[in-house]
């Protein structure tokens, strides 16, 4: 799949993969249709993660799923609704030229090397693995949280495909440094970090919590402190491409996760308000920033922070 077009000096490598920039669309957004996938591309996105993808189909948490706190942050537990495996190759079985990730959920080796056998037909980057959902049972940040389990579905994936793997990473018991050792020790090729935090909001006139689920995810601006942490961490002691995700909404963001260590960056929340343009425009601003800074690439300000 050739990526390549005139933003050539905005380009980043992920070991095997190839994006024409360092922009990404995040999981759990706008991430199930191949038409919609056609329409960010031609924002000049750099890449796409669909949304996390189970062996059967799910429905989801009733609504509300989602509930925006002020501030470019939003509460959510839509509850990983998606169509299952089967028609969501379907989906994508037309794809020629869309640099597409699969994100892939489940609770068990069985469920994910069903998946791979599945979509590895079909014309991808590569996958996704969510492992650290907070708010799905048995398939989330259980299962996040258990390091055996995390090495023996990071196997199990590895073993059925010659694909590019990440393992999303998030913020539970288990130091997110260690959790990422173990994905790569057992055949990672690449860190997502961060998903979603484990968070709650009440309403003080019902004295209810707002969201059906009650507890839902934390997202946007809030996390990206912690993200920016958290990649700073991995890719300072650890060798393998990190992915940035949470809290971003500007080209600085972006600049930010780059120069903490992350060779591309995953863009969500802010969709909500600005709507799939928000590539484009960063994209531009990424290209002033490169020029002004004299770069040949903007590779070169990967992990400029890990100096000082």
């Amino acid at each position: 799949m050739n990526t390549n077009d005139k933003n050539h000096n905005l380009s980043v490598e992920l070991g095997k993969i190839h994006l024409r920039n360092p922009t990404m669309l995040a999981s759990g957004i706008l991430g199930i249709s191949q038409s919609i996938f056609e329409r960010l591309y031609h924002e000049n996105i750099g890449g796409i993660v669909t949304k996390s993808i189970s062996v059967n189909p799910m429905k989801g948490y009733p609504n509300p799923t989602v509930i925006p706190l002020g501030g470019g942050s939003y509460l959510n537990a839509v509850g990983l609704s998606n169509p299952g495996v089967n028609a969501f190759s379907k989906e994508l079985s037309q794809n020629k030229t869309i640099p597409i990730i699969i994100s892939l959920v489940g609770s068990s080796e069985k469920e994910f090397s069903k998946m791979v056998k599945i979509f590895d037909t079909l014309n991808i980057l590569g996958y996704e693995i969510n492992l650290s959902c907070p708010h799905v049972s048995k398939m989330g940040m259980e299962v996040g949280d258990d390091p055996e389990a995390v090495n023996k579905i990071v196997k199990t994936v590895r073993m059925n495909t010659t694909n590019p793997i990440s393992v999303k990473v998030g913020v539970g018991s288990i130091d997110v440094v260690e959790l990422a050792r173990v994905a790569l020790d057992a055949g990672a090729n690449m860190i997502t970090a961060i998903n979603t935090l484990r968070a709650m909001s009440i309403d003080v006139e019902t004295m209810m919590p707002i969201l059906s689920n009650r507890i839902g995810g934390l997202s946007g601006n809030a996390i990206k402190p912690i993200g920016i942490r958290c990649v700073y961490e991995i890719s300072k002691k650890l060798e393998a491409p990190v992915i940035g995700c949470g809290g971003v909404s500007s080209w600085k963001d972006v600049i930010e996760y780059m120069i903490a260590g992350a060779s591309a960056v995953q863009i969500g929340s802010v969709l909500g308000s600005t709507g799939p343009r928000i590539f484009n425009q960063i994209t531009k601003e990424l290209k002033n920033y490169v020029e002004k800074k004299g770069l040949r690439n903007i590779s070169e300000i990967i992990g400029i922070a890990h100096k000082y």
